[in-house]
């Protein structure tokens, strides 16, 4: 625990504009970001007496070692960098909200040839058009089922639509009305794209010219007598009409907002948003989150209203209605109109319809809470004294915040990889995830795989710690002696003194700005495995000079937790959190591993002759396949000819035909019957000589037969036309 008068920043040198800053804990990770419109008062009120502070504030500042600030312009600036650094380095202190589900949308692919209707998740794409987001993709499908029958938009997907396209036959909605079938020719691409504009065009709410249209063509049709088509068409106004009763309308005036409402209580808080577009609730979402800081209703908004648009999925509407204002609210006003490209209206309903149904959105923001609760009561609780319990029967000095874990993975000793994943605070942190090959031996051997993917793991923590200037190397009394980190000997190790107003590198790379892979050190290091996989690496970080990790090892048999250097295990109760939480990390690591092992199998077991070839990616390697049919044909080819395949340049096309040059070709195949070489050669994959087709296989290098087949036994010829079975 540090104390924070040990990096307070000297009096004055603080300044007093408005901009970001950020602590540090010991290894230079950034654990909290903020902003202010005056940097000097905000941060002299972390360093007050530690009694006078929140707890989760107080937390903060004591495991904290530094801070540092940037100065900005003007507080729109501060939101916007605070934003950006809260993504990049996801500080643990700051409050995220985290989504409990991934909510579909209604998507129209206009940036295709062919619009496709359909249902999408994550990340919003270029030249689509998205509506909702919605509770269910169940109902998406149903006003998509129901809108097909006036607006028959594509909503096969690309395979069917080219296979389609092929035989010349649509598929089933084709036939039922509910697709124009434009694959066929049907229609147009120029009447399809038409076709899916007007679908987006009743989904964003313009709804009253096409009731209009499909009504006076109704009325038409039944004049002309063509009562078919105006029941169909009657059929039509329907189908529109249920499906514009599935979002009521709200607020009578057409209105666009996006209104935002909080459940909270001293430990976390729920946020819910009512997407409303032309009057109509579009589409409902929510978070929740822990208060891992000391704020008020109008920072959580302001973080909300950050997490909802920050990213650029969501367009930002014309009012934004809240139940408090940030403080101040200038900035976030600004904020969003520069998003959404003109004036938002970001105020606190206090009458009217708008007022009433953010009431209803505060609703649901309270049962949200409440379920929430109900599903994952005492999670934080859990999760703390699950660790405590590891630290009480390890006898650690602290609890494990972030445990690392390892494993190792193969089949019958080939493609031996390993996995190390991370936990923090009792979480899966997968961005911190790793994956090995073992590269120090071939065949199986558990023992000797572990130390090897140990010692490589902290070797590269303490070349970091070397470039970062946290790890001095002290000068040897040997000549002839290598620092630790060169080939694994430990020489010992300093802290490298910070002086006054001057920060270390720090873990984050200043080239590319990202946290470096190893920078960070665990508190608790795992192992699948009991003693002999324990000795292993407590040896591995023996010949490293690391003593201050903790290490165990957790058996599959029985569960037992296995400590360096003892005959005896830790056992822990069944019902132990403790063991739940070991359990976890050890089955992640497995899962981990174990994918990674399949997935490097797999692509072993279906390598071609291209894969190897330096350079040559899957797109191209594909294209090559395409455009010469065959792996023979395309060996055959010349270099100016291979350049003739888009994509594949001249030096690409010479390292292509040199490489294939350099291989043994296939192995022939051989008529036994009669001695006739069948083909010159293979293609990739192809068996050459089959049974079937009275061949044999002669393998590579080997030469033909010279002259005639030697005649065989009677027996063992097969029949021919012209020359009679022996009987």
């Amino acid at each position: 625990m540090a104390d924070p008068s040990t990096y307070r920043p000297a009096p004055g040198a603080i300044p007093t504009s408005p901009g970001v800053y950020r602590f540090r804990d010991a290894h230079g990770r950034v654990i909290y970001v903020g902003k202010a419109k005056s940097l000097r008062p905000r941060l002299s009120s972390y360093f007050q007496d530690i009694a006078g502070l929140h707890p989760r504030t107080a937390t903060m500042v004591t495991t904290a070692a530094s801070v540092e600030w940037t100065v900005v312009g003007t507080e729109v600036e501060a939101l916007q960098l605070e934003y950006s650094w809260i993504k990049e380095f996801d500080p643990r202190f700051n409050v995220k909200y985290r989504d409990d589900k991934s909510y579909p949308e209604l998507a129209v692919t206009l940036n295709e040839e062919f619009p496709r209707v359909q249902v999408m998740r994550g990340a919003h794409k270029k030249g689509v058009r998205y509506f909702g987001p919605y509770g269910h993709a169940w109902a998406i499908r149903e006003t998509v089922d129901l809108l097909l029958r006036v607006f028959p938009v594509r909503t096969c997907s690309n395979g069917v639509f080219k296979r389609a396209a092929q035989v010349g036959r649509p598929c089933l909605l084709g036939y039922i009305g509910k697709c124009a079938a434009p694959c066929v020719g049907k229609i147009s691409q120029a009447e399809h794209v038409e076709l899916a504009e007007e679908f987006c065009d009743f989904m964003a709410g313009r709804t009253g010219n096409h009731l209009r249209r499909l009504e006076e063509q109704m009325r038409d049709a039944a004049a002309d007598m063509e009562y078919e088509k105006a029941a169909r068409l009657r059929d039509d106004i329907g189908a529109l009409k249920r499906a514009m009763e599935k979002n009521a309308v709200v607020l009578a005036d057409g209105t666009d907002a996006d209104l935002l409402a909080l459940a909270e209580d001293e430990l976390e808080a729920a946020v819910q948003i009512f997407h409303v577009r032309g009057g109509r609730v579009r589409g409902q979402r929510g978070w929740v989150t822990d208060k891992v800081e000391d704020v008020d209703t109008a920072a959580l908004v302001e973080h909300a209203l950050q997490q909802l648009y920050g990213g650029g999925a969501e367009s930002v509407p014309r009012e934004v209605l809240v139940p408090a204002l940030p403080e101040p609210a200038g900035p976030v006003r600004e904020w969003l109109s520069g998003l959404r490209g003109s004036q938002v209206d970001l105020r606190v309903p206090q009458r009217g319809d708008k007022k009433d149904l953010m009431a209803t959105v505060e609703r649901n923001a309270q049962q949200s809470l409440a379920l929430h609760k109900t599903k994952r009561a005492s999670d934080l609780t859990t999760r703390s004294r699950a660790l405590q319990e590891i630290a009480d029967a390890l006898e650690l000095d602290s609890v494990p915040l972030r445990i690392e874990c390892f494993d190792i993975s193969h089949l019958q000793g080939e493609d031996v990889v390993a996995s190390m994943v991370v936990f923090e605070d009792g979480l899966a942190r997968k961005s911190e995830y790793r994956r090995f090959q073992i590269k120090g031996f071939e065949g199986q051997d558990d023992v000797r795989s572990m130390h090897e993917v140990i010692s490589r793991r902290f070797r590269r923590y303490l070349q970091e710690r070397e470039q970062t200037g946290e790890w001095a190397v002290p000068e040897a009394d040997d000549p002839g002696q290598q620092p630790a980190g060169t080939d694994g000997t430990a020489t010992g190790t300093t802290a490298a003194a910070a002086t006054a107003g001057e920060l270390p590198a720090g873990p984050i790379d200043p080239e590319t700005g990202r946290p470096r892979r190893f920078a960070y050190p665990p508190q608790l290091l795992v192992v699948d495995g009991g003693q002999p996989q324990v000795a292993a690496a407590r040896r591995a970080l023996d010949e490293l000079g690391i003593d201050d990790v903790a290490l165990c090892g957790l058996a599959k048999r029985l569960e037992e937790v296995w400590l360096p250097g003892e005959d005896d295990p830790v056992v822990l109760p069944r019902s132990s959190e403790g063991l739940y939480l070991l359990q976890r990390v050890r089955d992640e690591a497995h899962r981990f591993a174990i994918s990674y092992q399949r997935n490097k199998r797999s692509k072993r077991l279906t390598a071609g002759e291209l894969d190897s070839v330096p350079g040559l990616g899957e797109t191209r390697r594909q294209a090559l396949l395409k455009h010469f049919g065959s792996l023979k044909k395309l060996r055959a080819a010349t270099v100016d000819e291979l350049c003739e395949v888009p994509g594949i340049g001249r030096r690409t096309a010479e390292t292509v035909a040199a490489a294939l040059a350099s291989r043994t070709p296939a192995a022939f195949a051989v008529n036994t019957a009669t001695g006739e070489i069948l083909d010159d050669g293979a293609d990739e994959g192809a068996v050459a000589g089959d049974a079937a087709d009275g061949g044999a296989a002669v393998p590579a290098g080997a030469a033909p037969p010279a002259g005639p087949a030697a005649p065989m036994p009677p027996a063992a010829v097969p029949p021919t036309a012209t020359q009679p079975e022996t009987p």
